[in-house]
């Protein structure tokens, strides 16, 4: 099945979810933003710690639903007598509940600036190894 992939997640992060089932997390990196900025809450993602890069066929991972989603922006502001400098930062928080692991099949796409697709496949407990 088709899915939209969050890659670099940090590997506590995706275990937390196995564990846990429900987390929000904050999503701040490029690759990872463009992909999420359009997503819609009852979507299931393909979520895995491998670096964009380095994705694969084989490549583990789990599915999760996405539960919330909410588009923020930060500004930062730092000054002195002689210095002014004001910095905007917009992130994504996302709410997921972990459904179950799962391995890629094919890399759809994982270009620069793109949405990261993957066909992945679910795989039972006793294969998740």
């Amino acid at each position: 099945m088709e899915y939209v992939a969050l890659t670099g997640i940090s590997h506590d992060v995706v275990t937390d979810l196995k564990n846990h089932g429900l987390r929000t997390i904050e999503i701040r990196s490029p690759h990872n933003f463009f992909t999420t900025l359009n997503l819609n809450v009852g979507e299931n993602i393909f979520l895995t710690s491998t670096s964009t890069q380095d994705l694969t066929a084989g490549t583990k991972g789990i599915i999760v639903k996405l539960m919330k989603h909410q588009v923020s922006t930060h500004r930062i502001i730092n000054g002195t007598d002689n210095f002014y400098e004001e910095r905007e930062m917009t992130m994504i928080r996302i709410q997921l509940k972990s459904k179950c692991v799962a391995r890629v099949r094919k890399v759809l796409s994982n270009q620069i600036g793109q949405i990261t697709l993957v066909d992945a496949e679910e795989m039972s407990f006793y294969d998740a190894r």
